[in-house]
């Protein structure tokens, strides 16, 4: 049996690099995808049920951090009896878990892959997350005990968040006006509040604004003298992918963690789409991976054999 091959977003959430017939597939690999602390896809978040009071928590669910989150994949991987994980990949969000888990246990990974993330979260990015969070703020339903709470909000959340998840090129390209449409009736109009209403369909404010927080927490650095020594923990071999023009993690950000692990490469690839560029260009990006994967063969071959 191949070895459990690290933990990314589901087949559903990340198709093309995932899923029968892409780079990974899982008769090929053992694949482990795990919801996140704080979600409300499964896991513990603000919608389960409180022991204390038999009523979901809502605003009574605690702040939750990057590591809170890593410390339950690492119960998981425990649980499970993995003791040791080929790849651990992630993207945005994910890349900073996989960057925790693997500071925190770098005995534990073989190989890294972060992708469009940072070692820490950046002022700017902090400041689009509590932009969004106002956003929900300002809904008069917020903090009532109801799932449906801050919905309006969140739509309008969303919308923020998409200026800093896409590029002005994506928008010029995609929502341009046609030379005939009436006024005030416009794609780019039409186009936020589309998706605005597609997040409030299938996600719930509560946990959308607790982990805009929980972004907000990632820091390699903190209690450990600094952000580079605590890359310089990480003993994995690590190639770290960004898109050239991410707004919301710039290159850079990435090419200083390539530069403070041991065995660190940095890998850029060209989007029309942003910071959204990880989720939409996988076949270049699973062609950045391929070059990566083939030092990890002899290790699925040999295990196969045992």
């Amino acid at each position: 049996m191949p070895r459990p091959y690290g933990k990314c977003g589901c087949f559903d959430w990340w198709p093309g690099l995932f899923g029968a017939g892409n780079l990974f597939d899982p008769k090929d690999r053992c694949i482990i995808c795990a919801n996140i602390f704080g979600s409300c896809y499964g896991t513990a978040g603000p919608l389960t049920e409180n022991p204390e009071t038999g009523k979901p928590y809502f605003a009574g669910f605690p702040e939750v951090t990057i590591r809170d989150m890593v410390a339950a994949h690492r119960l998981l991987a425990n649980h499970l009896g993995i003791d040791r994980i080929g790849l651990i990949i992630g993207g945005s969000l994910g890349g900073m878990q996989a960057l925790e888990w693997a500071v925190t246990e770098p005995e534990r990974f073989d190989s890294l892959i972060p992708i469009a993330t940072n070692a820490a979260h950046s002022p700017w990015g902090m400041a689009f997350n509590a932009s969004q969070r106002m956003a929900i703020e300002a809904d008069t339903t917020w903090g009532m005990p109801a799932p449906d709470a801050g919905l309006a909000g969140m739509r309008a959340a969303r919308s923020i968040a998409l200026l800093s998840y896409r590029h002005y090129d994506t928008y010029r390209k995609t929502q341009s006006p046609g030379a005939d449409d009436p006024d005030f009736h416009y794609p780019a109009d039409s186009y936020q509040r589309y998706q605005g209403e597609k997040l409030a369909r299938r996600f719930n404010a509560y946990s959308y604004h607790l982990l805009s927080r929980a972004m907000d927490s990632h820091n390699l650095g903190r209690g450990r003298g600094s952000v580079e020594r605590a890359l310089a923990r990480v003993t994995a071999e690590v190639t770290v992918v960004g898109i050239s023009n991410d707004l919301l993690f710039p290159p850079e950000e990435q090419a200083r963690i390539a530069r403070g692990v041991r065995h660190g490469v940095f890998r850029s690839i060209e989007s029309a789409y942003g910071h959204d560029g990880f989720l939409i260009e996988t076949e270049e990006l699973a062609s950045v991976i391929s070059e990566f994967i083939p030092h990890l063969q002899p290790t699925f071959q040999n295990k196969a054999k045992t």
